[in-house]
């Protein structure tokens, strides 16, 4: 179940509030309040691993060995 957090518009007094989706948005604010609203915080995202650049996500076409085909001729 997600984690929402409110803010009293009488006393911007901040809680959490663990709810299901299905249930109604907190009226009261733990001071007595009646009036509170609902704020959206962004999620914390963490990107890990490789393919986050676009050189890690794909394989070179020569094969993987980190050289050219111009590199790897003999010169005459």
């Amino acid at each position: 179940m997600p984690t929402y957090v409110y803010r009293c518009k009488v006393c911007g007094t901040e809680f959490e509030k663990v709810q299901s989706f299905n249930e109604p948005a907190v009226a009261t604010c733990p001071n007595g309040h009646e009036e509170t609203r609902r704020v959206f915080v962004p999620a914390g995202i963490i990107f890990k691993g490789s393919g986050w650049y676009i050189t890690d996500s794909r394989k070179s076409n020569n094969g993987g060995n980190g050289k050219s085909e111009s590199s790897s001729t003999s010169s005459e």
